[in-house]
């Protein structure tokens, strides 16, 4: 892992690239609804009135959360 700062942001910046780069071409492919659950948990808060509407969405970002604590407790754990 780079001690730099400036190598730090550009691996974290290039990492994100891809990631955004891969859900692109998930998305051209049809493997659209490999996303369906996204925003749509129990937990996620959606209140429509008449002006006004309001998304909170908690479930999500519970599943993210643990995914992402997973996947770099195993990135820590057998990588580094």
């Amino acid at each position: 892992m780079p001690t730099d700062p400036g190598k730090l942001l550009v691996t974290v910046g290039i990492i994100i690239a891809v990631a955004g780069l891969l859900v692109m071409a998930v998305q051209k492919t049809g493997f659209s609804d490999l996303f369906g659950w996204f925003g749509n948990l129990p937990l996620d808060f959606r209140i429509k009135r008449n002006n006004v509407s309001f998304y909170f969405p908690l479930g999500t970002s519970i599943v993210l959360s643990i995914i992402l604590s997973l996947l770099l407790y195993f990135f820590n754990k057998f990588i580094l």
